[in-house]
């Protein structure tokens, strides 16, 4: 009998539910020492009115028995976030109900599997783009203007005082453009993560970073292991999207950049740990902004887990924990 009866329909379990209600209502009028005068008496209608109540207090208890696992699933469907996967349901209630939970947890698996795959690719193409960009700012923009340096440096070697000072002044700002536009292709392609590996290319970001009265002290670990392109890649893009968001809206003096191995026992895994903290203001109750979200696509691509948070004491603290062994390739 219990297995028919988890098997049957939600409506027919609801139906089932207040015709037991009416029912036991009408046997208790119809057996009951009761009879019903016209007009009606004062003291019979009390009693309907009871009899009403009771009917309606038991019908109300039972359906929300019998329906909070909907409940349950609503609040869930108001608060998932593709960004944070891996909340599921418990499976729970009979057999529609159950069913229901079944699919929306599946579903949440194929969503976040999906949106996983596309955002693989837009991040793929987003760094070929950047890969294409800051070649051609190098090869093109960059040659080009050593060359109007050279021939400005002829031009003030053969031209008389005042227009020569005139001409080194153009060279002087020229000189700082291609500086910048090095450093703009620096940012946008990190050769030097590619040349000399993560240590070295998180050394360089943090010397960057380091001016303007903003202080970034780093400690990296000198026993990393063999983290692959894509975890690195991942990592250097978290610590550069970190530093730049510290040192614009932050207002923060001093910020700290640690990366770390942390072995494996039985509480986890080992995994390798970033750690970027500073003493600026905080995000406090501001709504994540398209840097932390992107932060946030790219830790789901290999796996890892990044949290957003305030630091001990002021300020921010970003830290994404990547598991070893456990990333997919960006540009699968």
């Amino acid at each position: 009998m219990m297995r028919e009866t988890q098997r049957l329909s939600l409506f027919w379990r609801i139906f089932l539910l207040n015709a037991a209600v009416v029912t036991v209502a009408f046997a208790f009028l119809m057996l009951g020492p009761f009879t019903v005068s016209a007009p009606v008496l004062l003291t019979e209608a009390a009693l309907l009115s009871g009899v009403l109540v009771v009917m309606l207090v038991a019908n109300a208890g039972l359906l929300r028995l019998g329906l909070a696992p909907l409940e349950r699933l609503a609040r869930t469907m108001s608060t998932v976030d593709l960004l944070r996967p891996g909340h599921r349901l418990a499976v729970t209630g009979r057999s529609g109900i159950a069913d229901l939970i079944r699919s929306f947890n599946t579903m949440l698996d194929r969503l976040e599997a999906e949106r996983a795959t596309s955002a693989a690719r837009a991040l793929s193409a987003q760094e070929a783009e950047r890969k294409r960009i800051a070649q051609e700012l190098h090869d093109e923009v960059g040659q080009t203007l050593t060359a109007v340096l050279l021939e400005l440096k002829r031009v003030a070697d053969h031209a008389p005082e005042p227009v020569s000072g005139e001409v080194r002044q153009v060279q002087e700002t020229i000189r700082n453009g291609l500086d910048e536009i090095r450093r703009i292709a620096r940012r946008l392609r990190p050769g030097v993560l590619e040349e000399l590996g993560l240590s070295s290319a998180l050394k360089s970001l943090a010397g960057e970073f380091s001016t303007g009265g903003l202080t970034v002290r780093r400690n990296i670990d000198g026993d990393l292991p063999d983290l692959g392109q894509d975890a690195e890649l991942v990592l250097y893009r978290v610590a550069q999207e970190s530093l730049t968001n510290t040192a614009r809206h932050s207002g923060a003096r001093q910020v700290s950049l640690c990366l770390s191995h942390v072995p494996g026992s039985a509480a986890g895994p080992a995994e390798i740990e970033l750690r970027i903290r500073d003493d600026g203001a905080g995000v406090g109750a501001a709504p994540e902004g398209a840097g932390i979200r992107g932060m946030r696509e790219r830790a789901l691509l290999i796996g890892a887990d990044l949290n957003v948070g305030p630091a001990p004491g002021r300020g921010t603290e970003i830290r994404l924990r990547v598991p070893l062994g456990g990333e997919e390739s960006i540009n699968d």
